[in-house]
């Protein structure tokens, strides 16, 4: 099961087509922080419906889509 799938699951049930998380508010509904390792798991996401968008590590931003 992946460290993500709580954030996954957040993401399928937002219903937006296209919104932007914090990189704290990941970690608020991951439980976890955000890491390097994120760039492995974000593939899964597509099992989901969506997949991560552009990652900003100066806004430290995450856009969904």
């Amino acid at each position: 099961m992946s460290k993500y799938i709580s954030l996954w699951e957040y993401v399928q049930s937002s219903g937006n087509q296209s919104f932007k998380l914090k990189f704290e508010e990941i970690q608020n509904i991951a439980g976890i922080p955000i890491d390097h390792s994120f760039l492995k798991y974000k593939k899964e996401l597509t099992e989901y419906g969506y997949q991560v968008g552009k990652i900003s590590m100066k806004e430290q931003t995450v856009i969904f889509n």
